[in-house]
């Protein structure tokens, strides 16, 4: 079976906020790492956000983990070739392209850069960002590109809504456990959404940009055409 190559994941709309999107993420996480960087303990700010959590949940570990989980590797491998493999029952190859590679690419700069770069400690841990908080909000955001850009038919629009508070109660959640359990500040928690937002975004951009574009625009003529009636898919 032949697998098409879908339309571009933004669009010519959607790459200029695409792009500002990208360069305020890289701008948060730099200057949260370089305002912690080499930290050993909360600051006053953190301290302030992430105590209510630890004394609330405290005695509460077992939980705590399970609420953590949509945030580890396992999970996140398993919705990412379920996003994948829809993507590709679709039509879209660029979306299982995204959707494959986000996770990967975001924890990597997470593990293999950013971490050593800041050094920035919890318990003795590495901490900054948060890989678990990364990986979730990853997934969350190629959900977001694959189902609202570019715009799709309003009357799917509730259902894709609520497929996306969803994941973003799901991010909720994984934040809360992760600073409940003393395993990330809450700063880091917001630098690793940065991350896994910023790396969607670049992704889609460079997979926006690789694109064949000759054959996008035969495609839109040929969408033009038949809308017209034209049987043959061409422009008259």
């Amino acid at each position: 079976m032949r697998v098409r190559r879908g339309r571009l994941l933004l669009g010519s709309s959607g790459r200029a906020p695409a792009a500002v999107v990208l360069a305020v993420c890289v701008i948060v996480t730099g200057v949260l790492g370089l305002l912690f960087r080499g930290q050993t303990r909360a600051d006053g700010f953190d301290n302030a956000v992430d105590s209510p959590f630890i004394t609330f949940f405290a005695g509460h570990k077992h939980l705590l983990l399970w609420l953590a989980l949509p945030g580890t590797l396992v999970p996140a491998i398993v919705i990412s070739v379920a996003i994948a493999a829809w993507c590709l029952v679709a039509g879209r190859l660029n979306g299982a392209v995204l959707a494959l590679a986000a996770v990967p690419v975001a924890s990597g700069l997470d593990d293999g850069l950013l971490k050593h770069v800041f050094n920035r400690t919890y318990l003795g841990s590495l901490a900054f960002p948060s890989g678990h908080t990364t990986s979730v909000v990853a997934l969350t955001a190629t959900l977001a590109v694959l189902l609202f850009a570019p715009p799709r038919q309003a009357g799917t629009r509730v259902a894709r809504a609520a497929l996306l508070a969803i994941c973003c109660a799901t991010v909720a959640v994984v934040v809360v456990a992760v600073i409940a359990l003393r395993w990330h500040y809450f700063t880091d928690t917001v630098a690793g959404a940065a991350v896994g937002v910023g790396t969607v975004c670049a992704l889609a951009l460079v997979l926006d940009l690789a694109w064949p574009q000759e054959r996008v625009r035969g495609e839109e003529r040929g969408a033009v055409a038949s809308a017209a009636g034209n049987p043959h898919g061409h422009l008259p």
